[in-house]
């Protein structure tokens, strides 16, 4: 195991949240994870996990391996993807801060029609800083764009401008493969 951070394979559709070898990695779930990686970030080691679901597609999406770091100097900010644990249910969330209200944050899933509410700072656990897909780096969402995709996402609109780019680009594929022959 590489020390600079702890690999497993979680999935959220574990029936069972007992840890298991599934030949890649230990697969945890639940409160478990949650325990685990607040131990591991509090010892400023990152944790990488393999996230499930769709909820910040494109740019995260189901099976993609993010890195997650304790919070830079105690805050995260507006357009950051965090790591957090949903309140009441002690279930733990990859999302987007896309506001800040009453010493409270506003996140939201890029690809979620809803935000999750008002999450206290105490329920953040840390800020993702990498995300790899099929052995490769991911670079679109954790740059300067964040701030932007932040807004688009806060104001509702960012599913309509990735609906109409995801059209403008099928119609512009066919052109670009025929120019290739």
């Amino acid at each position: 195991m590489n020390p600079s951070y702890v690999n497993n394979s979680y999935s959220a559709r574990t029936e069972n949240p007992l840890y298991s070898i599934n030949g890649e990695g230990l697969s945890i779930a639940g409160k478990d994870l949650v325990k685990i990686l607040r131990d591991v970030l509090s010892k400023g080691v990152p944790f990488r996990f393999q996230t499930p679901g769709f909820s910040m597609s494109p740019f995260i999406k189901d099976g993609d391996i993010v890195t997650v770091t304790s919070l830079p100097d105690g805050s995260p900010g507006i357009g950051d993807v965090v790591a957090f644990i949903r309140p009441g249910a002690e279930k733990l969330v990859v999302h987007r801060i896309v506001g800040k209200k009453k010493g409270s944050f506003v996140i939201k899933g890029d690809n979620s029609p809803d935000a999750d509410g008002l999450i206290p700072c105490k329920n953040i656990l840390g800020c993702v800083k990498k995300v790899e897909r099929q052995g490769k780096k991911v670079f679109l969402g954790l740059g300067p764009e964040r701030f932007l995709i932040a807004f688009l996402a806060r104001r509702n609109i960012l599913l309509p401008v990735r609906y109409t780019a995801s059209k403008l680009k099928r119609l512009l594929m066919p052109v670009t493969s025929k120019t290739k022959h």
